[in-house]
């Protein structure tokens, strides 16, 4: 059975050209969705994936309606195949139910897994670089080391309650306590 997956971001959008592309392509069923791409939990896809059989095929206008980025694609097209069924992009021109579909969505993996790589490496050598600066990486404190003797004084002395310390640092109670 082909299956299609269609999805827009908002309400006001319409889902009419991706309907008309997906019947035309030959889909039987069509998952319908109009919720935003960034969203992990989307119940049409999961119901269309629990739908899918051996030699079952999962059909999109594009591959931007199914998944949030690259890698997110992949982890989907994954379970399609887990599944021992089929993923076609009418617009990216895929079809992994053939061998020429299979190679060139191999190839985007590798891209993707190329690129997740040197991000890493990027990452690392700024870091490096900040060290080398004297720089430490993360967050900067809430509170410099007279704001904590600030908040000490505060607590022991005139006896204030970390709620009111806090609003008046502009801070959370949890920052105060650890100051």
């Amino acid at each position: 059975m082909i299956f299609g997956y269609a999805r827009v971001s908002t309400d006001d959008q319409t889902l009419d050209a991706q309907l008309d592309a997906l019947k035309a392509a030959g889909a039987e069923k069509i998952f319908m969705e109009k919720k935003s791409g960034k969203t992990k939990q989307r119940a049409e896809l999961e119901k269309l994936l629990d739908h899918l059989r051996a030699d079952d095929v999962v059909m999109v206008t594009k591959y931007d309606r199914l998944a949030r980025s690259l890698r997110d694609l992949i982890e989907i097209v994954e379970m399609i195949r887990e599944k021992k069924a089929g993923f076609r992009s009418l617009g990216e021109d895929i079809d992994t139910t053939t061998p020429a579909g299979r190679l060139i969505f191999h190839v985007f993996g590798s891209i993707a897994e190329f690129e997740r790589e040197r991000i890493v490496e990027r990452t690392k050598e700024g870091l490096a670089a900040a060290r080398k600066r004297g720089r430490i990486g993360g967050r900067r404190p809430a509170l410099n080391p007279e704001q904590k003797e600030a908040v000490r004084r505060m607590r022991d002395e005139e006896r204030r309650s970390l709620g009111e310390i806090a609003r008046l640092f502009g801070v959370s109670k949890q920052t105060i306590s650890r100051a």
